[in-house]
């Protein structure tokens, strides 16, 4: 359309210019004494025209002329600045194929030609950002190179251009460097100076993922299982792995968490903090109430941290795997309740009627078992533990039960019997 325009718009003024120049009859007069000359306006105008034409002309030339020097310096110039960016893209594309020496040998001349650059008066305005990319290019292909002098000298020096630098690209070059240094130092299996560093980024930069990331490795490799977890719990909540991978690795953590405690009271603490979900994973209560138990923990808290878990464990349609099933009966197990318990009566009726919906579930007639012996319903308790034995499919429990029918035949002072029963459970030892 603006090229339609033009168009006209030229068409209109040659019109004007033909119509102009047709019907002029003017003429211009001058007087070189004694001579007269006599022209015709159109001639003078162009004339003039001609003259002022040629008068444009020659001062642009003699213009260009005399910017010559100018224009080969900047050329030079801009030839040293090519050349210092070229040889930043040889050290990224030698360090992403390996060649890790030449990359730090091409970084370095990057930091060379900005040099020259900047002693022959050119002050780039990104010439902070092009040192400082040089820097952990030059410390990225040293950390390779397992030269850690090397790599924190240049460190150093890429933080100290970071700093200097104005504006939000050097902010940004700054939380990148310390993110490299965390990542490096973890590389070097230094955990503690790896979450140093992790510390010194702003908060907005260490809730980003690739931070978290770093701060659950070192976390775990200090051994701070609870940093851990929050970091790992943070991440689930923002989807950085998937569903499956998420539940096992918070399991994983809260399971190191219990491991570490050595006291009752911050392990009831831990159990109070973790979520309702971490709560009803078999393995993580399971572990709770072994360790609370064996932290000197009463058992009938330990029960209330299993009474979730009772539901699930007579439901044939449970999708439990056979390790979580075994250690949730080893919890229920190791917190039975004693003849002089509150709810010893409860808990023997509830562990008979689960036993006789489901006559054929050997977990359940190894607990009936156990608790009826703790109670000492001798005969009942016999009765229970053999059916499980031969049904039960985990040796441990299989040991245990044996074990249990060889003190109840020496209380009846059947040696024979005892000894079978002893030998049974050293079988199942040994197996």
């Amino acid at each position: 359309m603006r090229a339609a325009l033009w168009l006209i718009i030229l068409f209109a003024l040659a019109a004007a210019g033909a119509w102009l120049a047709g019907n002029n009859q003017g003429t211009v007069s001058l007087f070189l004494y004694p001579h007269r000359v006599d022209i015709s306006l159109n001639l003078a105008f162009l004339m003039v025209f001609s003259v002022v034409l040629l008068v444009i002309l020659a001062q642009r030339a003699l213009e260009a002329f005399l910017s010559l020097p100018q224009k080969a310096q900047r050329w030079r110039l801009q030839q040293k600045e090519r050349a210092s960016h070229a040889a930043l893209l040889d050290a990224i594309g030698h360090f992403m194929a390996g060649r890790f020496l030449r990359a730090r040998k091409s970084a370095e001349q990057t930091l060379n030609k900005e040099a020259l650059l900047a002693a022959a008066g050119v002050q780039l305005e990104h010439a902070a950002a092009l040192r400082t990319l040089a820097h952990i290019v030059a410390a990225e292909a040293s950390h390779a190179l397992q030269d850690k002098v090397q790599r924190q000298q240049h460190l150093e020096l890429a933080l100290a251009q970071a700093t200097h630098s104005q504006g939000s690209g050097g902010q940004t070059l700054l939380e990148g460097s310390l993110l490299r240094s965390a990542r490096w130092l973890l590389d070097d299996r230094d955990a503690a100076a790896s979450l140093e560093q992790l510390k010194a980024l702003p908060n907005a930069a260490s809730r980003r993922m690739v931070a978290m990331r770093l701060q659950l490795k070192a976390s775990r490799l200090a051994g701070q299982a609870g940093q851990a977890l929050e970091t790992a719990t943070l991440l689930a909540k923002h989807k950085a792995f998937s569903p499956a991978a998420a539940e096992s690795l918070v399991s994983r953590l809260v399971l190191e968490l219990i491991s570490h405690t050595h006291d009752a009271d911050t392990l009831q603490r831990t159990w109070l903090r973790l979520t309702p979900a971490q709560r009803m994973m078999p393995e993580i209560a399971s572990e709770a109430v072994l360790r609370w138990l064996k932290l000197g923990g009463a058992p009938a808290i330990a029960r209330s941290w299993l009474q979730d878990f009772w539901g699930p464990m007579q439901s044939q349609r449970s999708n439990w795997s056979p390790d979580q099933l075994l250690r949730v009966v080893q919890a229920f197990d190791a917190c039975l309740p004693s003849v002089d318990a509150p709810d010893a009566l409860d808990w023997l009726s509830r562990l008979e009627s689960a036993q006789q919906a489901q006559p054929r579930a050997a977990h359940l007639q190894y607990l009936a078992g156990m608790l009826c012996l703790r109670h000492r319903l001798w005969g009942k308790a016999q009765g229970l533990l053999s059916q499980a034995t031969k049904n039960l499919q985990s040796p441990a429990l299989k040991r245990n039960a044996w074990m249990a029918l060889a003190e109840l035949a020496e209380q009846r002072q059947d040696l024979a019997e005892a000894t079978a029963a002893w030998k049974q459970a050293a079988q199942c030892a040994a197996n």
